[in-house]
């Protein structure tokens, strides 16, 4: 199966720019865009080393680099990357894939918002998560969030974490804490190395 993200421009060739266009119509009409980033922002202290994975149009990444944080940003789709660009300069938006993704830094947070995981090919998913694992610094913690009803099991998830050498720290259902349950339609994971 391939990755959803390019199917869905496979089927039409303008949903990136659609996607571009609505969230920056929702940041223009005051909507809050940055509640992932906040969470973010509350784990680190300044200045710290954040890549946003899967970083799309650069909104979270975007928002870590204006409260003072090192930020890198890497998503498949060149188009939401040159949004990234022009929108949020300062950080270092990188076309990639995750399930390539080879960097020298190392990270003391890494952020996969927007239902990243659930977009990337199934058979992607454990090296994705491997790779994770392979560009934390020392401390440093992965967050993934993603709808549960998005044909990624929350089980295997946290089986093909484990098995990438990542365990959770917290199981969270909403970006602004609220506790994960089994029925639960949302997973925030705060994971850290095994």
């Amino acid at each position: 199966m391939e990755n959803l993200w390019l199917q869905k421009i496979a089927e039409n060739p303008g949903h990136s720019r659609w996607y571009i266009e609505r969230f920056r119509t929702l940041a223009r009409d005051g909507a809050d865009l940055a509640g992932e980033a906040r969470l973010i922002d509350a784990m680190v202290p300044r200045g710290a080393r954040i890549l946003d994975a899967g970083c799309g149009a650069g909104r979270v990444g975007g928002f870590l680099a204006a409260a003072g944080h090192e930020v890198t940003g890497v998503d498949l789709d060149p188009e939401l990357i040159a949004a990234a660009r022009q929108d949020y300069p300062g950080p270092e938006w990188l076309v990639g894939d995750l399930a390539e993704l080879d960097l020298p830094a190392r990270f003391d947070v890494i952020v996969c918002a927007g239902n990243v995981m659930t977009f990337v090919a199934p058979d992607t998913r454990g090296e994705i998560l491997r790779r994770m694992r392979v560009h934390l610094a020392d401390g440093g913690r992965a967050v993934i969030g993603f709808g549960t009803d998005r044909g990624y099991a929350v089980a295997d998830f946290l089986a093909e974490a484990a098995a990438g050498g990542l365990v959770p720290e917290v199981l969270l259902s909403t970006w602004n804490l609220r506790p994960f349950a089994d029925a639960s339609d949302f997973l925030v994971a705060l994971l850290r190395p095994a």
